[in-house]
């Protein structure tokens, strides 16, 4: 049997993969079995942001693999107190390994309510109702599917974990009026990844704080796709000049080994106490190490270089718009990327993907771009090539 019969007899049919069999990957290019190179813009969802088996990684990994790779949260694990110790700095906070994005924000929504019953509002016993918005993702646990703001993924689930109520995204009036007493958070992505590449604007971003700082609501940015230099900043807050009280990491963190991080800021970093919160594999050494050596690749050197790319990319995508009507629009910040299309995309990244560009459509009309940062002005015109030449061909 080949790997597709094998997967049909054996797996869950949980994912809808292309026909594309991954040999190797490095860089911004990905092989395929029978030697195909493909140009990747979309870095496994925005998870190699530093590209494919990026050689200081691999290193780091190799070398606390050789030492150990699991020794439990039980005891001291150097790697994993290093990582924790730069990104709480980061952020300025206390710091949650996890394993996740989903992990992360399952942790945030745990930390929000129990900073909910430890500060209740006047005349209530406690704070447990979460703000989140419409078209939000939030991950593929029960509680962060509860929290996620797409219908689609609610009807096999009911009854949702309770209380999750979600405002317009961009609207600051809607998030107003459902604060109550029993108010804890708002959770937001500052970019919607999954929900169509709808990007936070800044005067909202905001209002959302002073909102929340007027009502006493801790504020949450799930930065799980966005976060850790997509947007040209390490944090994509860094944007908009407005810091939250929490803050979710995961995805690029290790830049392909799986880790999530939530950091808490002053505010409630001391709501959780021992036995509140936990993971065994939470934090691995192994992957805490791949994400210190990918911390001491995010200079401010590299940043500039890769926002640089990106309004390159960005000027690129719109001279497609005004060349096909089918475009609505250019989305997004940074490189997470879009444009929003008068049809279903689907096919568009499937023929994209014959000619060897390798994207995503999501929320079936936007084509999602999430390149590797270390990509060139010369793969930015190789991918618009390959986009032209797509759209060239649409009857």
């Amino acid at each position: 049997m080949n790997v597709k019969q094998i997967e049909n007899k054996y797996f869950m049919p949980t994912y809808k993969r292309s026909d594309l069999i991954v040999k190797k990957a490095k860089g911004q290019f990905i092989w395929d079995d029978k030697g195909k190179k493909y140009l990747d813009f979309f870095s496994g969802i925005s998870v190699c942001n530093l590209g494919h088996s990026n050689g200081a990684v691999i290193k780091a990994a190799k070398k606390q693999l050789d030492l150990f790779a699991h020794a439990s949260n039980l005891y001291y694990a150097p790697a994993q107190i290093e990582l924790g110790a730069q990104l709480a700095k980061k952020f300025g906070g206390k710091v949650f390994l996890a394993n996740s994005g989903a992990e992360a924000n399952e942790g945030a929504i745990k930390l929000a309510r129990k900073w909910g019953l430890l500060n209740p509002a006047k005349d209530a016993a406690k704070r447990y109702e979460i703000i989140s918005f419409d078209n939000s993702f939030h991950g593929r646990t029960m509680a962060t599917m509860a929290a996620t703001g797409q219908k689609k993924f609610h009807d096999y689930l009911k009854p949702l974990q309770e209380k999750f109520v979600f405002a317009q995204f961009n609207n600051i009036n809607s998030v107003e009026k459902l604060i109550n007493d029993k108010t804890a958070a708002v959770i937001i992505e500052l970019v919607q990844g999954e929900g169509g590449l709808f990007t936070a604007e800044k005067q909202f971003v905001k209002d959302l704080r002073d909102l929340c700082v007027k009502n006493n609501l801790l504020l949450i940015f799930d930065e799980i796709q966005c976060g850790i230099g997509r947007t040209g900043k390490f944090f994509a807050y860094q944007n908009y000049g407005v810091k939250p009280d929490i803050v979710t990491l995961a995805k690029s963190l290790a830049n392909g080994l799986p880790l999530g991080a939530l950091i808490a800021g002053d505010k409630c970093k001391d709501a959780f106490t021992y036995g509140d919160h936990g993971s065994t594999f939470g934090g691995n050494p192994v992957a805490c190490a791949a994400a210190n050596a990918v911390l001491k690749q995010m200079s401010p050197a590299f940043l500039s270089k890769a926002s640089q790319t990106a309004k390159y990319f960005h000027n690129k995508l719109k001279e497609l718009q005004k060349k096909y009507k089918v475009i609505n629009e250019v989305r997004g910040i940074g490189l997470i990327c879009g444009l929003d299309l008068k049809i279903n995309g689907k096919d568009i990244a499937a023929k994209c993907l014959d000619k060897g560009l390798i994207i995503n459509c999501t929320h079936d009309t936007v084509l999602r771009f999430l390149p590797p940062l270390i990509i060139t002005e010369k793969d930015v015109d190789a991918a618009v090539k390959i986009i032209d030449e797509v759209f060239a061909q649409l009857k």
